[in-house]
């Protein structure tokens, strides 16, 4: 491991967010000797970020931590594109009332894991609407244009792989990489920013952002991205059978939120802990050598301290409790996903779909008939059985990991 001279870049690396850095030895020194802005911008395609952009969130905290300034850019203005980097096609244009209503959403997340202010290490957030909303196209052309090579812009793999599997890029799409490269200048010459990080994806991006602040202004800033995070089993982070893993509160339950990094593969939980909690090194060390059995009460931290981070300490709390009640003592948790019924009885195929554990009643059946659904505990094979609800909420089940309660209205 290299050894950095700086705070910031000691943190990042022992804690694993290092995958490319431009000019590192330039960067360290600069980090040594005065505060750092940096920045990372988030488009606004939903109403919520989900757990695949918890790495980038962190890297803004672990920035703040170092005694540097995280700012957040939204992409109000380069959202109205999409960015095209490693996709298979176009996104769907959002509207700008549909825009402006994500970024007011996804703004409430970042309170929690950054603090926000008007000193030299506090947290700001922008909106690149505000400058790229304004631009005026021939000016843009003639003054930011001339800087860009086609010919390079077409061997950047995010676009050289779209061309080589004869997938369509539209000349809107094209345009996104000089747009965020514009952003970075932008943000030097407001806000001092002398740094961009991003996920790998966003190496060329990020260059062209560097590239064009030195032509114009003659300004040295720098570039570091993270590793292409997956689970151990190569799934990607922030996806699950059920949809995605939204971080805010009215997206998806906190009970959901922790289910999800209490359920990580084991191999995966010593560098979840070092990416998505503070816990000391030394202490992560200690859990991720559990073995066996033990490595669930590892688990149980992990899903504890980012629930917490995420939602706050009482939810992480009701979570844990919730899950001690359904699976230590085969009871009912408070924060377990709820299903009402007007009726004194519900087939257990429908209480499955009402649950959300099966998309539809024949995936429901095939639950059932595979084995993999219980309930109070019981395995109930029969696609036919019925559930009494005269006189109890009832834990219904689909496999070890999703419980649920289904009661009578």
């Amino acid at each position: 491991m290299t050894e950095y001279t700086s705070s910031l870049l000691r943190l990042l690396s022992e804690r694993g967010y290092i995958h490319q850095m431009t000019d590192a030895s330039a960067l360290d020194a600069l980090a040594a000797k005065q505060v750092v802005p940096g920045y990372i911008g988030f488009d606004p395609t939903a109403p919520s970020l989900h757990v695949g952009s918890m790495v980038q969130i962190m890297l803004l905290r672990r920035l703040q931590q170092a005694g540097h300034k995280p700012i957040v850019v939204m992409g109000g203005g380069t959202g109205k594109i999409g960015d095209p980097s490693f996709k298979d096609e176009a996104r769907k244009l959002l509207t700008n009332d549909l825009i402006a209503q994500n970024v007011a959403s996804i703004k409430t997340v970042f309170e929690r894991f950054l603090t926000f202010g008007d000193g030299p290490t506090d947290a700001i957030m922008v909106d690149n609407s505000e400058w790229l909303d304004k631009l005026e196209y021939i000016p843009f052309l003639r003054e930011i244009g001339q800087h860009f090579s086609v010919n390079r812009m077409l061997s950047f793999d995010s676009v050289k792989q779209r061309l080589d599997r004869e997938q369509s890029l539209s000349f809107l799409e094209f345009n996104y990489m000089i747009l965020q490269a514009y952003d970075f200048r932008e943000l030097s010459q407001r806000y001092d920013c002398r740094l961009q990080m991003g996920g790998s994806d966003q190496w060329g991006n990020i260059v062209n952002g560097i590239e064009l602040t030195r032509r114009m202004d003659g300004k040295e800033v720098f570039g570091v991205t993270t590793p292409l995070l997956t689970t151990a089993d190569g799934a990607k982070m922030g996806k699950t059978m059920n949809g995605a893993v939204w971080l805010n509160e009215d997206a998806l339950p906190a009970w959901d939120v922790w289910q999800y990094w209490r359920n990580a593969d084991d191999r995966d939980v010593g560098k979840f802990l070092r990416l998505f909690t503070d816990l000391p090194l030394d202490e992560i060390a200690r859990l991720e050598a559990l073995e066996g059995s033990e490595i669930n009460s590892a688990k149980i931290v992990l899903a504890n301290e980012v629930t917490r981070l995420v939602r706050g300490d009482d939810a992480a709390k009701a979570a844990e409790a919730t899950a001690a009640a359904t699976f230590a003592g085969g009871g009912l948790g408070q924060d377990l996903p709820t299903f009402d019924v007007s009726a004194d009885d519900i087939s257990i195929v429908d209480a499955l779909v009402g649950l959300g554990f099966a998309a539809s009643r024949g995936e429901a059946k095939r639950l059932v008939t595979g084995g993999g659904a219980r309930v109070d505990g019981v395995a109930v094979t029969d696609e036919s059985h019925r559930i009494s609800l005269a006189d109890k909420d009832i834990r219904v089940s689909s496999g070890k990991k999703k419980h649920g309660i289904v009661r009578r209205a």
